[in-house]
C-alpha cells in the first residue's frame, strides 16, 4: 500500500509473530469428531445476541472512519473499543482461546482529505495442526451518510454494516469453545467506505507475515428481507465472487485460454463450497451463487484480499433496499430513508451467520485444499490429475462437471494418493477438480488444475 506506514507495519509483524507462534490455548473443547457436529453450531447461533450488538453499535452515533475517537460513548474510536472488549470477553469465556488485538494504518485519499489512523480489530483462533493456514471471517466496523465526508451526523449503520460485524462476534462465541485444525480469524474491519482501507491493512499485512489465507468470508449486510424492488425474502443470500485472479499473470492467462478456468478461481470454488454448506446443513437458506466480483460498479472489503491473490467472496442478503443505505436520516415524499435498526432481520442475520459458521468450521476442520494440482489427458480416451498431498488428509476426492454446469456434479474418493484416472472420461468435454478430505470426513473446497484454480498465491503451481 502507498501509504503504508513502515513502523506501525513492523510492530504489526511482529504482534502476528507472537499471536501464530504462542502455543494453543487451555479450556477449549476438542476437535470436531465428524461433520455431524455442524447442525449443533447451526442451531448455536442466537438472533437475540445478534440484536443486542447491532444495537451497541449503533448506539455510538455514528461510526463514519473520520469521526470521533477520543469519546467513550460517540464515533469509531468508541466503538471500535467496544469491539476490542468484547473480543476479549469472548475469549475469556471460551478459556481464552482468542488473541485478541488491532491493526492499523495512517491512510489519506480521497475520501479522507487528511491523514486518518485506520483501525481493525482481530480476534484469532489458532489451530491446532495447521496454525499457519488461516480462514478469516470480517465484518465491517464503519458507516456513512449521504456525504462521504459527513463524519458529524448521525449514520447508524444498522444494516451496513453492524448487522455483519455482530455476524463476526457470534461467529466467534460459537466456535471459540471448539478446536480447529486451522486457524479461524475474527476480523472487524474499518475504513470500508471510505476506499476499503481495513480490508487493504490486513491483506497487506497477511502477506508480509506469510499467512496461508485459505479464504475471506466476507459478511456486508446481512439483515435486510426487504428489498427496493419490493420483494421480501429471508430465504436466500448472495455469495459474491471473481472469476479469474486478479494477480494472474500473462503467462498464465495464455494458459487458461487453452486449458479453461474462467470460472473456476479459488474464490468462484470458494462460493460453490459455501452454497454446498446451505444446502446440507440450512433447511432455510438457498445460496445464489453471483458470477461476478461484487455487485454491478460496486465493491467490497473482500476486494483488497482478491487483489492481494487470496481466496475472497462476498456474502450479503439477496433484496437490498437503497433507502436505508447511505442515506441521511430523514422522511422525504413519505419514504423514511435511513439505515436504522428497525431495517433488521434478526433472524435472517442469525440465519447468514449459520452459513459463515459451519463454511469456517467445515475448512478449518479439514486438511488443506490440494496444491500443485495438475492434469493430462489431451487426445486420450482417459483423463489423469495429479497433486501434492495435504497433511492430515486421510484421501482426495476428485469431482468433474459438464463445462456449462454451474457447480460440481459428480465425484469419486479415490484414498490416500497423488494422482487418479478417470476411465472413459475425455479431458476435452468435462472441468475437473480435486479436495482433500480428513478421516472424520470433512472435506476441503475443490481445486481446479493449475494456476486458474490454485488456492493460494503461493502454491507451487505458480
Amino acid at each position: 500500500m502507498k501509504n503504508i506506514n513502515k513502523i506501525t507495519q513492523s510492530c504489526l509483524i511482529a504482534v502476528l509473530c507472537e499471536v501464530f507462534l504462542a502455543p494453543p490455548a487451555a479450556g477449549a473443547g476438542g476437535l470436531l469428531a465428524s461433520p455431524e457436529q455442524l447442525y449443533d453450531l447451526v442451531g448455536s447461533v442466537n438472533a437475540d445476541r445478534l440484536e443486542q450488538d447491532v444495537k451497541a453499535l449503533v448506539g455510538f452515533g455514528t461510526r463514519h472512519t473520520l469521526s470521533e475517537t477520543a469519546s467513550e460513548v460517540r464515533g469509531i474510536g468508541a466503538a471500535r473499543r467496544w469491539i476490542e472488549t468484547e473480543f476479549r470477553k469472548i475469549s475469556a469465556d471460551c478459556g481464552d482461546t482468542l488473541e485478541v488485538f488491532t491493526q492499523s494504518d495512517v491512510v489519506q485519499g480521497p475520501r479522507i482529505p487528511e491523514p486518518t489512523e485506520v483501525v481493525n480489530v482481530v480476534a484469532v483462533q489458532r489451530g491446532t495442526d495447521d496454525p499457519d493456514r488461516y480462514v478469516i471471517m470480517s465484518g465491517d466496523i464503519d458507516s456513512r451518510v449521504s456525504d462521504p465526508l459527513d463524519y458529524t451526523s448521525d449514520s447508524p449503520g444498522a444494516n451496513d454494516n453492524a448487522s455483519g460485524m455482530a455476524g463476526v462476534m457470534e461467529a466467534a462465541r460459537v466456535l471459540c469453545g471448539h478446536r480447529f485444525r486451522g486457524s479461524i480469524v475474527y476480523a472487524g474491519l474499518s475504513g470500508e467506505e471510505q476506499g476499503l482501507y481495513g480490508g487493504r491493512i490486513m491483506a497487506e499485512a497477511a502477506r508480509a507475515a506469510g499467512w496461508r489465507v485459505q479464504a475471506v468470508l466476507n459478511n456486508d449486510m446481512i439483515g435486510n428481507i426487504e428489498g427496493v424492488n419490493g420483494v421480501v425474502d429471508n430465504s436466500s443470500a448472495r455469495v459474491f465472487s471473481e472469476g479469474t485472479r486478479a494477480v494472474e499473470t500473462a503467462e498464465e492467462a495464455r494458459l487458461r485460454r487453452f486449458t479453461g478456468g474462467e470460472v473456476d478461481s479459488a474464490s468462484r470454488n470458494l462460493a460453490r463450497y459455501i452454497d454446498v454448506m446451505a444446502d446440507r446443513y440450512l433447511a432455510n437458506l438457498d445460496v445464489m451463487m453471483i458470477y461476478r466480483l461484487d455487485r454491478f460498479g460496486r465493491g467490497g472489503h473482500h476486494r483488497p484480499f482478491n487483489d492481494a491473490g487470496y481466496p475472497a467472496v462476498r456474502i450479503m442478503e439477496t433484496n437490498e433496499n437503497y433507502t436505508r443505505q447511505h442515506q441521511d436520516l430523514r422522511i422525504e415524499d413519505g419514504i423514511a430513508y435511513g439505515d436504522v435498526i428497525e431495517g433488521v432481520s434478526f433472524d435472517y442475520a442469525a440465519r447468514l451467520t449459520a452459513l459463515n459458521v459451519v463454511s469456517l468450521a467445515a475448512m478449518a476442520s479439514a486438511p488443506a485444499p490440494p496444491a500443485a494440482v495438475e492434469i493430462e489427458g489431451a487426445v486420450q480416451p482417459s483423463t489423469t490429475l495429479r497433486w501434492q498431498r495435504s497433511a492430515g488428509a486421510a484421501g482426495y476426492r476428485v469431482h468433474w462437471r459438464l463445462t456449462t454446469a454451474p457447480v460440481w456434479t459428480r465425484s469419486r474418493f479415490v484414498g490416500d494418493v497423488g494422482e487418479a484416472t478417470l476411465e472413459n472420461l475425455v479431458i476435452d468435454n468435462y472441468l475437473f477438480g480435486v479436495s482433500a478430505v480428513s478421516a472424520a470426513g470433512f472435506e476441503s473446497p475443490v481445486v481446479f488444475p493449475g494456476p486458474a484454480g490454485a488456492m493460494t498465491p503461493a502454491d507451487p503451481v505458480r
